[in-house]
């Protein structure tokens, strides 16, 4: 029947006919096909003097499974517009953060992949673009730190793979960049003076970094950690007086090693006792006191004397 696929019985005689010598179109009268279903059939099987009926046919079966399973394995075509326009979707908001556009299409492909792993082959076909671009995009993906390659078993190809440390990474590497702003703004305060306009936009751009730094830095402080070192901040405010060490650790009934690590957290964490600071005084002895970035020295100095009294001088 025109239009379905060669049988085996068609495929002998082809065979046979071409050891007779007769000619395509002569052939295809014969099975009722077109001319160029015939000489397809030829073509792809060896040609007219390779041509085999039981490898042709051979052929053909692996070739109808294979499309079987990738027919299988897609989704259906109101499936595949959805994730298009989710990628699309979601690389605009990724795009907003800075990252640019096609490296943004590049990531949420391999984000949304089974094995998030892809090749490049893989990124050109699904999003439609040309190697180069693909390229461009993994190259910027890998300098940040965000996709890796990986060497396909058995072949030659590179994969394109999200692992499961990629937010590990990404938010370690705003974390250095935060942290250096924060300090960049620090000594421009100090350069311009803390009460200059400019060194008051310092010190509030210093602070906002500051605190995205301290809250992204990833210390591996576990929530009993953070509980100590809020227990040896209250304390210190309870004696409202400086305190070494071990006089902490006997007030809070604790060894000596439980409160030397809760010193030792609170000064690499400064956030965790914001707006207050600890601060070593001597050898071991500790005192706290309000954070000296959170007042200005007029804010400071007005605070000296009570808000009546400079009420009534300014009066």
């Amino acid at each position: 029947m025109p239009g379905s696929r060669l049988t085996p019985e068609d495929r002998r005689k082809i065979a046979t006919w071409l050891a007779d010598g007769l000619g395509y179109a002569e052939m295809g009268r014969r099975l009722g096909r077109p001319t160029s279903t015939v000489t397809r059939e030829v073509t792809r099987n060896g040609g007219p003097a390779g041509y085999l009926a039981d490898r042709a046919q051979q052929t053909a079966e692996r070739r109808a499974r294979r499309r079987r399973a990738v027919k299988a394995a897609e989704p259906d075509e109101r499936q595949t517009e959805v994730t298009r326009r989710f990628v699309e979707e979601f690389a605009t908001l990724l795009a907003g953060t800075g990252l640019p556009r096609m490296s943004s299409r590049v990531f949420v492909c391999l984000l949304i992949s089974d094995s998030g792993s892809l090749t490049s082959a893989d990124l050109v076909r699904r999003l439609q673009v040309s190697p180069a671009s693909v390229s461009k995009a993994i190259g910027y993906l890998e300098s940040i730190e965000l996709v890796g390659r990986s060497q396909e078993p058995g072949g030659r190809r590179e994969r394109y793979v999200i692992d499961d440390d990629v937010w590990l990474r990404a938010w370690k590497a705003d974390t250095g960049a935060h942290a250096e702003v924060a300090a960049a703004a620090r000594r421009g305060t100090n350069i311009f003076g803390a009460d200059t306009p400019v060194g008051t936009r310092l010190r509030e751009m210093g602070r906002f970094f500051a605190r995205i730094s301290d809250h992204m830095d990833d210390s591996g402080l576990t929530h009993a950690a953070v509980a100590d070192v809020l227990t040896v901040i209250a304390a210190l405010v309870h004696a409202a007086r400086p305190l070494a060490a071990d006089d902490l650790a006997t007030a809070l009934d604790w060894p000596i090693t439980r409160t030397a690590d809760a010193l030792d957290a609170v000064g690499r964490r400064p956030i965790l006792s914001d707006p207050l600071t600890v601060k070593r005084l001597g050898r071991d002895t500790y005192a706290i006191a309000p954070r000296p970035d959170r007042l200005s020295s007029a804010q400071r100095e007005a605070l000296i004397v009570s808000p009546r009294s400079a009420r009534r001088t300014r009066g």
